[in-house]
């Protein structure tokens, strides 16, 4: 609910219609955009709000936990401020490993090798 309030799914549900995702239920409040059409962000998946898009058919569990750790941060964070947060996070991640998700536990299943 406080994604619907602080407005970043309500621009989740805009990103899919523009990117002529499929929306349906997922687990826990979460909707599920597949076949999102634009290759920006380059991710497997993102999150806007409680809208997991993804240019995929489906999502795997273990990717959607991932996604699903993003909708809580997009309401912890009060909803667009999670954008500039996010940024700094994978820039640090950039300066500290060289990629944009080693580094940066909100975004990786990995560690910093």
């Amino acid at each position: 609910m406080v994604n619907y309030v602080n407005l970043a799914t309500p621009l989740g549900l805009l990103l899919s219609v523009v990117g002529g995702a499929t929306r349906r239920p997922g687990p826990d409040g979460l909707v599920l955009a597949c076949g999102y059409r634009y290759r920006f962000p380059i991710a497997g998946a993102f999150t806007v709000g409680n809208v997991v898009l993804t240019r995929r058919e489906s999502l795997d569990d273990r990717l959607l936990a991932h996604e699903a750790r993003h909708a809580t941060q997009w309401a912890c964070c009060a909803g667009l401020p999670m954008l500039p947060l996010y940024l700094l996070a994978m820039l640090a991640s950039v300066l500290v490993c060289g990629d944009q998700a080693s580094y940066n536990r909100s975004l990786s299943f990995k560690d910093c090798q």
